[in-house]
């Protein structure tokens, strides 16, 4: 058995997608059901509710071999670590009560370097968390997803502009999270592995925001450039788009700790390079995007 987390967000559905025509039998947790497609609930057993409830973990878990596991971001919490460890304590619970086998999770890269990384940090608390039930376990380490850059689509639309509170020429990874969704699903359906491990996932080169605004223009056959903006301004435009003081401060430390390349201390492999490129991504999700 088969059980995913988030079956309807960004990583989540497309990990779904993915095992959906296995021959494995696959439950999902979802707070909405009805957001799932016909397809999903004729082939899938749902359990309703959310991740964070023991009640609803618990019943999620009984006779599940392998998890994937996935916090999901709350902009408006007011304690970072608050929120991702009200998700974590129920399914380390759950996982000791029911004799999960082994978990899949989403991480960052960083671990053991990152200090005062805001959401990254407390995504580490949840690593050792997990760790300490002595469940078989991979974390999926992640840099910045390639997807964030929706989030400035109106800008890089009206203004041909993006903005960071970074340096315009850190390179750094970024992925695409269907490479992240494919890692997670070959583990899901592997009932081999054993132990307790990180796996980066680099995406196949390391790109600066000038590097990326200029293979953006390239793609959008206009000019688009990057802006570094303060992290105060930064901090302040989020709350005012309804983020918490919390949760903006957080990703401003984020932000600040992958400028002093907590993403570039374990060098690249072959084994850590996934293949969607920023152009190739530019091409089938940013430029639908912009021209919506």
């Amino acid at each position: 058995m088969i059980v995913i987390t988030t079956p309807t967000g960004q990583i989540g559905r497309q990990v779904l997608d993915l095992v959906l025509d296995s021959a494995e039998a696959i439950r999902v947790i979802a707070r909405d059901p009805s957001r799932l497609s016909p397809r999903v609930h004729e082939r899938v057993e749902v359990v309703k509710g959310s991740h964070d409830d023991i009640d609803v973990v618990t019943k999620a878990f009984a006779g599940a071999d392998s998890v994937f596991w996935l916090v999901p971001p709350y902009p408006q919490s007011k304690s970072i670590q608050g929120h991702i460890l009200g998700f974590v304590r129920p399914v380390c619970e759950a996982i000791n009560s029911q004799g999960v086998k082994r978990v899949i999770g989403v991480s960052s890269l960083g671990r053991g370097f990152a200090k005062n990384a805001g959401q990254i940090s407390a995504i580490f608390a949840m690593d050792d968390l997990i760790e300490s039930t002595g469940v078989f376990y991979r974390s999926l380490c992640m840099p910045g997803f390639m997807e964030n850059m929706l989030w400035q689509v109106e800008p890089i639309k009206r203004q041909g502009m993006f903005f960071y509170p970074m340096s315009g020429d850190r390179k750094v990874p970024h992925c695409a999270t269907h490479d992240i969704a494919a890692l997670a699903a070959n583990l899901l359906l592997n009932h081999s592995w054993s132990g307790q491990d990180c796996i980066p996932v680099r995406g196949p080169e390391d790109l600066s925001f000038n590097d990326m605004a200029q293979i953006m223009s390239e793609v959008l056959e206009r000019p688009i450039r990057f802006q570094q903006v303060p992290g105060e301004v930064y901090k302040a435009t989020l709350i005012q788009h309804g983020m918490t003081e919390a949760w903006a401060q957080g990703l401003i430390n984020m932000a600040a700790a992958v400028d002093r390349g907590i993403y570039n201390v374990d060098p690249r492999t072959p084994e850590s390079t996934t293949p969607t490129s920023f152009r190739q991504w530019c091409e089938e999700v940013l430029k639908p995007a912009v021209l919506a």
